[in-house]
């Protein structure tokens, strides 16, 4: 294997300037540069990472942690164009990335555990139902660097999408459409779901449209089946919304089954309204009406905050970095006269 010695003996410098020059110190000309760098890749030489990790008591490996219910993992569209983003600024940041899990092989064990296994500079806990769940409370309140998305925690940075506006801007938008009996099928129990539900009621109070328990029907994220049930409940209702709310957009596929089993068109018979903005929403039939989430900058933010983390250039009580989204207009939804 060849070693930086090896470098610095075929290109005549010190063993010093070969380590600054391939860390890119600024004491070492760009030209000497140059130069060490272009010999190492004609020899062979690739840096060693645990010599590395050695030397700077860092690894340059970053934990992503998926612990959600529906187990969807990568195949999730919105979590996985997140999860893109991250991986690609780290990268250009010089990191790795490793997952993290409650199970290596044979051997089971805690979120916090796994870290410690792999010894990982920090984590991204990229997507969790249950805050309070034990594993996720020891990882959060241990030494190893964290940052997460949509939950505001005293003990690490958090990049928060705005869901209370988004909620807002949907049902807003399906008011000035002039509807004025608008369902919501929810997600599964969290914190985002809680925030989302809140602003639901909120707007239909401030638009003086009465909140109907029969109206909000509890689902699951990312599961068109379940979707598929409650939006023939809620059609079938004595008093039918005439626009229903989704939990996201893959659960649109559900709903849009189950109207076509009924000899329902969207949007003539009922509109629909989906969230997070993947690429499937722009191809489905009808093209749906959803927020989109801004997955390209909340991936790229949490990168830049955990390694912000890990680097001691911010502190665990940072504030959340709020990130926002637009309404993205499909025909989805049809216009009605005002009531």
């Amino acid at each position: 294997m060849v070693s930086i010695k090896d470098i610095a003996s075929a290109c005549g410098v010190s063993i010093a300037t070969v380590s600054k020059a391939l860390n890119n110190h600024k004491d070492v000309s760009e030209a000497t540069k140059a130069m060490i760098r272009e010999t190492a890749k004609k020899l062979g030489y690739l840096p060693n990472s645990q010599a590395r990790a050695l030397k700077t008591n860092r690894t340059y490996n970053l934990g992503v942690l998926f612990a959600e219910q529906a187990n969807s993992g990568l195949t999730h569209s919105h979590f996985a164009a997140v999860l893109n983003s991250f991986k690609n600024e780290a990268e250009s940041r010089g990191y790795d990335i490793t997952f993290i899990s409650r199970q290596i092989g044979d051997n089971k064990m805690t979120f916090y555990e796994h870290c410690v296994c792999r010894n990982v500079d920090g984590v991204f806990v990229a997507c969790v139902d249950d805050f309070e769940d034990a594993e996720i409370t020891e990882l959060l309140n241990s030494s190893v660097p964290t940052v997460t998305i949509d939950n505001k925690s005293p003990n690490c940075p958090a990049i928060v999408s705005n869901n209370e506006f988004g909620m807002r801007t949907l049902v807003e938008y399906a008011y000035k459409m002039g509807h004025r009996k608008i369902a919501y099928i929810y997600g599964d129990t969290s914190t985002v779901t809680s925030v989302r539900v809140k602003s639901y009621e909120d707007t239909l109070k401030s638009l003086n449209i009465n909140v109907r328990s029969d109206y909000m029907l509890q689902g699951r994220y990312h599961d068109p089946i379940t979707t598929e049930h409650l939006a023939v409940q809620l059609v079938k209702l004595d008093d039918p919304p005439t626009c229903i709310i989704l939990p996201d957009d893959f659960s649109a596929v559900g709903a849009i089954t189950a109207f076509e089993k009924l000899n329902m068109s969207v949007p003539e018979d009922i509109s629909i309204m989906g969230y997070d903005g993947i690429i499937l929403s722009q191809y489905l039939n009808p093209k749906l009406t959803t927020f989109k989430q801004d997955t390209e900058r909340i991936g790229a933010e949490a990168a830049k905050q955990l390694i912000a983390l890990i680097r001691k250039e911010i502190t665990d009580n940072t504030v959340p970095v709020v990130i926002d989204g637009y309404l993205e207009e499909g025909s989805s939804v049809k216009k009605l006269t005002d009531d």
